[in-house]
């Protein structure tokens, strides 16, 4: 057996049916769990992956948008009734502390909370509800005996709003990367430096992003596929995983009306995604997929 990651979630911020949110699964040979994100959608594919939300030891938050982090009460809540023993660790950037505070007892799902709680059982781990938070900066982000993960600052929103960060994950002899969402910038290609698999944002093509910039309807600051290729080519990274879809492939007649302020709908259709290996392939000639949920990459 080797490293297994399982793409949990590969769409952006509309409730896709064909993507779920941003979610990553990184299982080791040990059987360690690591998460990256926990958007809408992970914990179920989570499940049909036939991995345990139960046993994954650390979950990192790359960033406080909600397609990042929405499924992660149900995460919790699902790991409380599945018998977690101790604390899920959390990391994530400065403001993981007051949303995590914000959801269990005495916030958003105290009554949940209360209900559970007047059971044995459930009282027997409560702490699997009292997330242990470790908000965190640029560098070593967290260490154990199996995995360093690493992470450094990308460009996506206003740092004031939320710090939004990239990870490099060590383990086993091998590493991977994972952008959360930005902009191209340096901080992707020294974190992703050499890596076996660099998992990249890939929102929107070009004139999507052009589009949005010029609208002001949404957040612009992604990194379209031509630049994603500089990246990865730069780095010098052993194969590349393009995810976070922002829906600009779908057929579904209610994410094209939704998506009508937000992007040329016109132009939305599958054969997008040819034109973004097109556009990669410009700058990078290692290996290339695009991801699609509950794909599973061995190293």
């Amino acid at each position: 057996m080797a490293m297994k990651i399982t793409m949990l979630g590969t769409g952006a911020a509309f409730p896709d049916p064909d993507r779920a949110q941003s979610g990553i699964l990184v299982t080791l040979d040990n059987g360690s769990h690591y998460m990256f994100d926990c958007g809408a959608g992970t914990t179920h594919n989570m499940v049909r992956a036939n991995a345990n939300p139960a046993e994954v030891k650390t979950v990192f938050l790359t960033h406080l948008h909600h397609d990042h982090i929405c499924d992660f009460p149900l995460f919790a809540i699902t790991g409380w009734m599945w018998n977690r023993e101790g604390s899920p660790i959390v990391l994530g950037p400065k403001g993981t502390q007051h949303f995590c505070d914000h959801l269990f007892e005495g916030g958003a799902f105290d009554s949940d909370f209360r209900a559970r709680g007047a059971y044995g059982a459930r009282q027997n781990n409560l702490d699997a509800v009292r997330p242990d938070v470790r908000e965190v900066s640029p560098g070593l982000a967290y260490e154990d005996e199996d995995v360093r993960i690493l992470c450094d600052w990308v460009e996506h929103i206003p740092r004031e709003i939320s710090e939004c960060f990239g990870i490099r994950l060590e383990a086993e002899g091998r590493s991977i990367a994972f952008s959360g969402d930005t902009a191209p910038c340096e901080a992707m290609v020294k974190l992703a430096k050499g890596v076996d698999v660099l998992f990249h944002e890939c929102t929107f093509p070009e004139v999507f992003i052009e589009y949005r910039a010029k609208g002001n309807v949404g957040i612009h600051a992604h990194t379209p596929p031509t630049d994603l290729g500089k990246i990865a080519q730069k780095a010098g990274v052993k194969k590349l995983v393009a995810t976070h879809f922002g829906h600009f492939d779908s057929t579904s007649p209610m994410i094209k009306t939704a998506g009508a302020p937000h992007m040329p709908v016109d132009l939305m259709g599958p054969h997008l995604m040819d034109d973004v290996v097109r556009d990669i392939r410009q700058n990078y000639d290692g290996e290339l997929l695009l991801a699609h949920d509950l794909m599973r990459i061995d190293l």
